[in-house]
């Protein structure tokens, strides 16, 4: 960063308290801020780390209801459970709290107060879905009906989760209440709109003008809704969960979650430091970073800046380094599903290996692109990484140190060449650590401090002190003594990445810790210092523990696939008439390719013996366009034409089977007829 700041206020995003926390998360935000914030305070700079439970919205009102119990009641069984997890895997939270508190209930209202006292407001009367059985009005979770596109039944009314495109309610086909089952009817409800497109141009100078060293997917996907144009967005909504709209006439209306939830950070900053927590977001010396997951890009680059914009009194983020998604052995992870490594069973079937975790989850940071977890991986790191280069170096040096110098450190005689050039070698490893983890490369960071153990590694192998012990003694305690300031070494550059590990290293060589600014140095450890008590870093983790963890995966995997099987029943009866309007024929595909920012979408040209026709399909996930080029599929020929956002129209729908998984195959003829042909 060019500028220079006198403090930091880092926040990380609020997990949502309807579930416990998984690796995903982890990886995405809260490994990578801890090991921001602890780099930042082993340097001596100012900075607080701000962390809490999102409990507002709709997901947690469903899950309230299917369980039967209140939405409080979920928040507070989560919000433990997460906070509980956090602490005891190191994450180094200055305060967590909840946006179920008083303090933030005062503050969101109080933010959104100024706003509509300024003006900063629009407000709409618009038509949305009301269920009268239930008298309430429908969020878009709460109705669920056909998707117009690819015609999968159970899409919401925000989502269609079998195509992947975004829908309004209104344009289900055949919308139900998802709370009583029946219709819902459209009735009028005003609220309040940010207008975002009112300060499009200012953040579009912000962003792509004065952030181009933002990380290229942050950066890219801001640039993409800015060149789309920016639209208003409800702050309100219809819910009885929430904090209250605070303006007369806004009974039964709250403030959406994506407006309150920031406001979070504020408000539990306000709770850690009532008397001081404005320098910490209206100080222009302060600076405020956002840990996040690349879904939560456009709120925390865009939409919240726009929102302290407004408010007139706030700095805006420097930064936002955002990580992309992690993967679950070659799946993406579900919570839904139970396809997911979560942190309160992990702290439970590893106990002591946080670091572990820790270790193998910024070894595999989704920096820059979707990454995958596999437990084999996860594995191979702890046995061949932290265990026999990290651990195995400190455990020769203290072992031979114990043995041959009664546990103190030796006296450095005078140096050879090659033992000048190992210690040039991390001479500057203090420069190179440190512009990473400034740039927020944790990944390479990490990587470079674990360069510093393979070349105490060599060094030692290259060395073999213990040939030398019998004549020439003098010479193994110069090796040992660089050795140990490998190690010590090894305290420091560790420190933000292995808490836990660092500070039984540090035990093992009797020090309380070291500065920073230390890094590098070759004189931590005076001679004649006596050392602790020498004891394994980390040990191997056998294939037992770590297929038990792949069982369970399996496990859940097949009570996903029963449950999904079992589930599905058949449809209501119809008659032959109704079965005879189908015109369903067998084409051959002519051309066939992904649809272009739409991942789940393919173009398919198809030969129907006809002029030809263009359908797009949700099948991406499932099937590599150059293999389905040639294959004849069924489609059915009279379906009415859908038109995608993008433009794209769809002149049919291909028909594909779905296996109690989830995958789909697209349904084909046992031999080869020509295009056109109708399948009776």
């Amino acid at each position: 960063m060019d500028k220079k700041f006198k403090r930091t206020t880092v926040t990380s995003a609020l997990p949502y308290a309807n579930g416990p926390v998984h690796i995903g998360h982890l990886a995405g935000v809260y490994v990578p801020a801890d090991i921001y914030v602890r780099y930042l305070r082993l340097k001596k700079e100012e900075v607080i780390f701000i962390g809490g439970s999102d409990e507002h919205g709709v997901p947690i009102t469903i899950r309230a209801r299917e369980e039967g119990v209140t939405p409080q009641d979920i928040v507070d069984r989560y919000h433990s459970l997460i906070k509980e997890s956090f602490e005891e895997f190191g994450i180094s939270f200055d305060i967590y709290s909840r946006t179920s508190s008083e303090i933030h209930h005062d503050t969101a209202s109080q933010f959104f107060k100024t706003l509509y006292e300024k003006g900063e407001f629009i407000e709409k009367t618009t038509e949305q879905y009301y269920d009268e059985e239930a008298r309430q009005f429908l969020a878009d979770r709460y109705i669920t009906g056909e998707c117009p596109y690819c015609h999968a039944e159970g899409a919401y009314g925000d989502q269609c989760e079998k195509c992947g495109s975004s829908l309004s309610p209104t344009d289900l086909i055949n919308p139900k209440s998802a709370i009583s089952g029946s219709k819902p009817v459209r009735r009028e409800t005003k609220h309040w709109y940010l207008p975002l497109d009112k300060h499009e141009a200012w953040l579009r100078r912000w962003i792509l003008e004065g952030h181009k060293e933002w990380r290229p997917n942050v950066y890219g996907q801001c640039k993409s809704w800015l060149d789309l144009g920016l639209q208003p967005r409800a702050v309100s909504r219809d819910l009885d969960w929430g904090i209250p709209v605070p303006v007369e006439g806004a009974e039964g209306k709250v403030l959406y979650v994506w407006f309150d939830a920031p406001i979070g950070y504020i408000s539990n900053t306000k709770e850690l430091l009532p008397d001081s927590w404005e320098k910490w977001w209206k100080d222009p010396e302060t600076r405020l970073v956002h840990f996040i997951g690349k879904d939560n890009i456009v709120f925390h680059c865009i939409v919240f800046p726009a929102m302290l914009k407004a408010e007139g009194s706030y700095i805006l983020p420097d930064n936002v380094p955002a990580n992309e998604f992690l993967n679950l052995e070659g799946r993406k992870i579900s919570t839904s599903k139970n396809w997911a490594v979560w942190l309160h069973e992990y702290l439970q079937d590893f106990p002591g290996k946080q670091d572990v975790l820790r270790y193998v989850l910024t070894a595999n940071a989704p920096e820059t692109k979707d990454n995958d977890f596999t437990w084999k991986d996860f594995q191979a790191r702890n046995n061949n990484e932290l265990v026999a280069v990290f651990g195995n170096f400190v455990n020769r040096a203290m072992v031979l140190t114990q043995k041959y110098f009664e546990g103190k450190v030796p006296v450095c005689g005078s140096l050879t060449g090659y033992d000048q050039d190992t210690l040039q070698e991390f001479a500057d490893v203090k420069v190179r650590v440190e512009s990473l983890l400034d740039q927020f490369k944790f990944r390479d960071a990490q990587k470079e401090a674990m360069n510093l153990a393979r070349i105490g590694n060599k060094y030692l192998a290259d060395m073999e002190p213990w040939k030398l012990a019998k004549t020439d003694l003098p010479r193994v305690a110069t090796i040992l003594n660089i050795a140990l300031q490998l190690v010590a070494n090894l305290s420091i550059a560790f420190e933000p990445f292995l808490p836990f590990s660092t500070a039984k290293l540090r035990r093992m060589l009797g020090v309380d810790g070291f500065d920073w600014e230390q890094l590098g140095r070759t004189d931590l450890l005076p001679a004649g210092h006596p050392l602790g008590k020498a004891e394994l870093l980390f040990e191997k983790i056998d294939d037992e523990a770590i297929q038990t963890q792949i069982d369970k995966l399996e496990a859940s995997k097949k009570a996903n696939e029963t449950a999904s099987y079992r589930a599905k029943e058949v449809k209501p009866i119809v008659l032959f008439e109704d079965f005879e309007k189908l015109d369903i024929r067998v084409g051959t595909v002519l051309e066939c390719e992904q649809v272009p920012k739409m991942k789940k979408l393919l173009k398919f040209k198809i030969a129907d013996g006809l002029d030809g026709r263009t359908i797009v399909s949700g099948i991406a996930q499932h099937c590599k366009p150059e293999e389905l080029v040639g294959r004849q599929v069924l489609f059915v020929a009279n379906l009415a034409p859908r038109q995608f956002k993008n433009g794209l129209v769809s002149e049919g729908m291909i028909l594909s089977a779905e296996d109690f998984d989830g995958g789909l195959s697209v349904v084909t003829t046992m031999r080869e007829v020509k295009p056109g042909s109708e399948v009776k």
